[in-house]
């Protein structure tokens, strides 16, 4: 059994524990994801009564963490997927144990600026967005937001503005955005070997 530890804060509960990081197997669309597995017994500490998504703030190990996603897995317990910026942060793989602190984050998250302008021109695009939930519209908003260059942050607003203009959800986008690529990088090697 996993031992934990609570804190009173503001009427939120810090809890601390170990978890182990993970990786799935074929889990559908999570197949290849680095996690956390979050024991329903924990999230309840942290989120009495919780069933669904929500956000939480903290520390792996030394490093802090803010406004990510708990995923429920049908069982009570939860996932925390560990992105690559997080996996950098915490400098730790696949089987490493781990010391987790966290606490419910009801900090609103604003959606990326460049995107809210670049839709205001797309009316159809926007009135889509704003039909989305918000956990919804911060996949497209983050998404934005992790972009390392201008360029890059450039292409994703263009993907996410046409993406939402036809109805798309995040998902279908970035399933897309990769067939597309895939398509381009094997037309390039064709190319190439001429």
């Amino acid at each position: 059994m996993k031992k934990f530890l609570f804190v009173e804060t503001d009427l939120q509960c810090m809890v601390q524990f170990k978890a182990t990081i993970q990786q799935f197997e074929e889990k559908g669309e999570k197949t290849g994801w680095t996690h956390l597995l979050i024991p329903s017994n924990i999230v309840q500490k942290i989120f009495p009564g919780n069933k669904k998504i929500f956000r939480v703030k903290g520390k792996i190990d030394d490093y802090t963490i803010a406004a990510i996603a708990l995923l429920p897995m049908g069982n009570g317990s939860f996932v925390m997927p560990l992105n690559a910026t997080i996996r950098k942060g915490i400098k730790k793989r696949k089987g490493v144990t781990v010391i987790v602190s966290l606490q419910v984050d009801d900090q609103k998250i604003k959606p990326s600026a460049e995107l809210i302008e670049c839709l205001s021109d797309e009316p159809k695009a926007l009135e889509f967005f704003n039909q989305l939930s918000l956990s919804h519209q911060n996949y497209f908003s983050n998404w934005i937001k992790q972009a390392k260059t201008d360029t890059t942050k450039a292409k994703r607003i263009a993907h996410a503005v046409n993406a939402l203009s036809r109805g798309w959800h995040f998902g279908i986008m970035m399933k897309t955005v990769k067939e597309n690529k895939t398509i381009l990088n094997s037309a390039k090697s064709s190319f190439g070997t001429r």
